[in-house]
């Protein structure tokens, strides 16, 4: 387990100290290298490897409180069965074989009753490990029947996009960005949701590289660039193809890459030619010549590095604008030189063996459900789930009572009698309240686990460091013996920990050549079988059908979608819903509060720090509504409300409300958290969730 025992003279006592390697479990592109130090059993300690490219010897302000998040009082240790009404937090504790053969018991009895698709596991990125996240839980509901869950809570509309345009989830290299003439930090706050790039972003400013931030919001990220661009919410596609407009008119263009790289060139400079800059000025809400001169300062560079994340594709035309985003660095051949190209993801690079892991060839015939549709298939299983009804929801790394759209439609599902639900969790969270069973699961330091990562290109090995608390297990354990006590082929649950990790590396991908499990033990991580820094499209090499970027894309024309890039506006706009933007006129962004990651870390109250949920409006939007910093008010739309205390800023551009979030419910004033008003509508590509496309009213409170 340990990769040193040294004995140290500490203030306190001379005890040994283990120092045990492991990974940051968290959705962020970052997937840092941690080191955790260990006394007598206890962890005193978590620090970031100084020894991994990107982690650079230090963490976040979320992860470097992971020892309290541990540690804390109120940590799930003992499973516990639900004695009072639904949603009351009532509940005793029981032993493991109680719940288990319960449950076991339970789930035998639904699919018997009205088959196992009116099972629903409910899941995503409470840990980004494969082995706790996509192992034995994939086997175990693949092999029982259950429904899919289409998990497209986050990333899938931009990934499409991406794939759409290039290929692949694949991007320019992190480590390449110090050599970027030009940074352009695209509705990202990166020192917020990426903090290990911006080591990167300043070698490069270092050099001479402008940096600017395109973002409706003034973030912490913005305060610290060069130039913040404020663009209307979802209006990133009209601002790119204006910057491909500017960049063929005044012949910034990389012919040569255009004509061995690409497939539709002459097609998206016809498209481009009408979208100038005074046409996209009005939808962005940019100056029309400073549209312009971005565009000439893109075609300029020689190797602008494009950082695009997550937050732009939560609209309607969120694959679009990624899709579209994704066509500038081929229109000015950046991708040949290292710092240039664009950055989502580079997640594609990453060929574990994830069939193996999760047999999904056992579960292919079943239906799949929309996981931001959970409102809709717990009380409307006709509109559009088919099947029947949701009779048994098992939860696991995620809390859908908070995290999912519409939240009062998910909370009213969540109240049926006659819905049995399981939740394994590390806390007594909104959702756990609702559950009939609760099962303690071990955080990442009490287990084994293999990550990839959507920031950098090293794989990394997390080892546990201490025991587990109380009688948490492993997710993957308590899937293991679900499966073993349902009658499941016995052969699916054979493997432990170890040797899950060793089929996730049995990959025959170039990319993996050198990542052993031997090799991730010596060191923790291990970069991908890649060059320093990763030019993945220099010299073409795309993953579209025709292996070129294809600007005219059959797929999207087949999906009765624009085959070229174009401009889908937000289905929650002024000029797109007029008669809604009359009673709601103001466009909501609930991006994550910085000491939160969505609703982890909000019980931990040296990151939440008395605080409350806040709103910040522009100054002219306070004025119309005669509202006074500091005071409490109710942001609302048809779908429901929050509380939150309002700050009034030019932080934010007119039009816009900030909403930092997600807050649990519990612990919020009024029970309510910012997803009470938004929709389980759907993008345009991925099928992902629309967060950002919600409009609403900001009221005094009563």
């Amino acid at each position: 387990m340990a990769v040193s025992v040294e004995p140290r003279s500490n203030a306190t006592s001379d005890v040994a100290t283990v120092v045990v390697r492991g990974a940051c479990p968290h959705d962020c592109p970052d997937t840092c290298a941690t080191l955790v130090s260990v006394q007598d059993g206890r962890a005193v300690r978590i620090q970031g490897d100084p020894d991994h490219p990107v982690t650079a010897g230090f963490l976040c302000a979320k992860v470097n409180r992971y020892l309290e998040r541990t540690y804390h009082p109120d940590r799930l240790q003992y499973p516990m069965r639900r004695v009072g009404p639904k949603g009351s937090g009532e509940f005793v504790r029981v032993s493991w074989d109680e719940a288990l053969d319960d449950i076991a018991m339970r789930l035998r009895s639904i699919a018997e009753t009205h088959g196992a698709d009116a099972i629903l596991p409910y899941s995503y990125a409470g840990t980004m490990g494969l082995i706790q996240a996509e192992s034995m839980d994939r086997r175990f509901f693949h092999a029982l029947g259950a429904s899919q869950l289409l998990r497209t809570i986050c990333s899938t509309a931009g990934g499409e996009g991406l794939v759409m345009t290039n290929g692949s989830r694949v991007g320019a290299d992190p480590e390449g960005l110090e050599h970027s003439d030009l940074v352009l930090l695209w509705g990202t706050n990166t020192l917020t949701s990426n903090p290990h790039l911006w080591p990167f972003v300043l070698k490069a400013r270092e050099r001479g590289a402008r940096v600017l931030c395109i973002d409706p919001v003034r973030t912490r990220t913005a305060e610290q660039c060069d130039e913040w661009l404020a663009i209307r919410p979802g209006t990133d596609a009209a601002l790119a193809l204006a910057m491909m407009h500017v960049v063929f008119d005044e012949g910034f263009e990389d012919a040569d890459y255009l004509a061995q790289h690409t497939v539709g060139a002459d097609e998206l400079r016809a498209r481009v030619k009408e979208w100038t800059p005074e046409r996209a000025a009005p939808i962005t809400g940019l100056d029309a010549g400073r549209i312009r001169e971005l565009g000439r300062e893109y075609g300029r560079a020689k190797a602008a590095f494009v950082r695009i994340n997550y937050g732009l594709q939560r609209h309607a035309g969120g694959g679009m604008a990624v899709r579209t985003i994704a066509c500038l660095p081929a229109v000015t051949g950046h991708w040949r030189r290292p710092g240039g190209g664009v950055l989502l993801s580079t997640s594609g690079s990453f060929k574990f063996n994830r069939a193996a892991l999760a047999r999904p060839e056992l579960g292919s015939h079943t239906r799949s459900i929309n996981m931001i549709r959970l409102g809709e298939a717990l009380n409307s299983p006709d509109a559009g789930v088919g099947g029947p009804p949701v009779q048994a929801l098992v939860v696991y790394n995620s809390n859908p009572v908070d995290v999912a759209p519409d939240r009062n439609a998910v909370l009213r599902g969540m109240a049926r009698e006659d819905l049995f639900t399981v939740v394994l969790e590390h806390f007594q969270t909104n959702t756990a309240d609702w559950a009939d069973y609760v099962l303690p699961a071990t955080t990442q330091l009490e287990h084994w686990d293999v990550h990839f990562a959507y920031g950098h290109n090293s794989a990394t090995l997390n080892r546990p460091a201490i025991e587990p608390l109380g009688e948490a297990r492993p997710n993957s354990e308590i899937f293991r013996q679900l499966g073993r006590r349902m009658g499941l082929p016995p052969e699916l649950f054979a493997d432990d920990d170890i040797a899950l990790i060793k089929v996730a590396l049995d990959s025959q991908a170039e990319t993996f050549r050198g990542v052993t499990f031997e090799t991730l033990m010596e060191r923790g991580w291990t970069r991908l079988n890649v060059p320093t820094p990763y030019l993945p499209f220099a010299n073409g090499g795309f993953g579209t059908p025709s292996g070129k970027v294809e600007f005219r894309s059959e797929r999207m024309k087949a999906l009765g979608l624009d085959p070229l890039p174009t401009y889908i506006p937000p289905r929650e706009l002024p000029e797109t819903a007029p008669e809604l933007a009359k009673r709601f006129p103001l466009s909501l962004i609930s991006s994550p509060r910085h000491y939160f990651l969505n609703t982890t870390f909000v019980n931990v109250a040296s990151l939440r720090k008395g605080a409350e949920p806040e709103c910040i409006v522009h100054p002219n939007d306070a004025a119309r509504r005669n509202l006074q910093g500091g005071e409490r008010v109710v942001i609302h739309n048809d779908r429901g409300h929050f509380g939150a205390v309002v700050r009034v800023e030019d932080s934010v551009r007119e039009g816009v409300v900030w909403a930092p979030s997600i807050w649990w419910g519990k612990l919020s004033p009024d029970g309510q958290n910012a997803n009470a008003v938004t929709s389980q509508d759907e993008t345009d590509l991925g099928r992902g969730p629309v967060f950002y496309d919600t409009l609403v009213e900001v009221s005094a409170a009563d």
